[in-house]
């Protein structure tokens, strides 16, 4: 119930008073993985960093303190951080002791997930087969099919980063997690140039025709997580971001109001659809209002 009425608490704070206060964090706790994707700039294999127990608890008492009550743990591989005795679940029951209302958990389900306590799981899946081996690795596929299998989360969804290897599979990847028992929902995303990467960045002709391909599945029930009307903002320049609903906490342990893409100067060629859902619920889009308080009250 807390969750429930937090939400229209916290839009006339930042609408009508002009409080730029996040509802969620994105906060990185390990840089180490275990793959090599080639879209990734986060990932180390030699300069590993791994935040402290100690520093994980300031950080997320400052989100805490800002405003925010959800927040998603990610990497690297979060699944990979380890301190003495302490993996994963402790930082997520210390992130409930603080207050949060739901935790989530961005994986490439290389590693069992049967035991994650998280609220929600979210697991990187860029294609079917061979098109997610060809960004993530060889097996990485076959490992990811069965963990999600072995595991009973209720409450699993994929992620799909669009890039110029991958755009073709997207009907595909969408009709796989349809069919899939254990699996809740897709997200698309669309790839952003950061630097090193941007030759998987799609053309202009293709981001349209993306969008557009998805906005279509999910008019006809596929269980896209993206709204329509976030979608459909997303096919053209959003000038008024709301990109402080989401403070970030870096890997270094640098803290902004906003994705490392304002950083990159990459707002102009942003594929995060999140930007896309922001600007929707500010102008009270209903399907993205529903969307979004399915997704962030559920509990495990």
């Amino acid at each position: 119930m807390k969750s429930f009425f937090y939400h229209p608490y916290w839009y006339f704070k930042t609408r009508f008073l002009g409080q730029k206060k996040p509802l969620q964090t994105v906060l990185f706790i390990t840089n180490e993985c275990n793959l090599e994707c080639k879209h990734c700039i986060i990932y180390e294999k030699e300069n590993i960093i791994s935040k402290s127990y100690a520093q994980i608890r300031e950080e997320l008492q400052y989100s805490f303190d800002l405003g925010s009550r959800f927040v998603d743990f990610e990497g690297g591989e979060p699944l990979l951080w380890r301190e003495n005795e302490k993996n994963i679940n402790d930082l997520i029951a210390l992130a409930h002791e603080i207050g949060f209302f739901t935790t989530t958990v961005t994986t490439n389900a290389q590693l069992p997930i049967v035991d994650l306590k998280a609220n929600s799981i979210w697991i990187s899946m860029d294609g079917i087969g061979e098109l997610h081996d060809a960004i993530r690795g060889k097996g990485a596929f076959e490992k990811l099919e069965k963990n999600i299998s072995d595991s009973n989360h209720p409450n699993m969804h994929t992620n799909m980063v669009v890039n110029k290897i991958n755009y073709q599979g997207i009907k595909e990847a969408v009709e796989w997690v349809e069919a899939h028992p254990k699996l809740k929902s897709i997200a698309i995303n669309l790839h952003t140039p950061f630097p090193g990467t941007e030759q998987l960045m799609l053309t202009p002709e293709q981001r349209l025709q993306v969008l557009d391909d998805v906005i279509q599945l999910k008019k006809r029930g596929a269980p896209i997580m993206n709204s329509v009307s976030g979608l459909k903002y997303m096919k053209g320049e959003i000038t008024d971001k709301y990109c402080f609903v989401s403070n970030f906490v870096q890997i270094d342990g640098t803290r902004t109001a906003e994705c490392s893409g304002k950083i990159f100067n990459l707002c102009d060629s942003c594929g995060f659809c999140m930007s896309g859902e922001m600007k929707a619920v500010m102008n009270l889009k209903p399907d993205t209002i529903i969307a979004g308080l399915k997704l962030r009250n559920k509990k495990k």
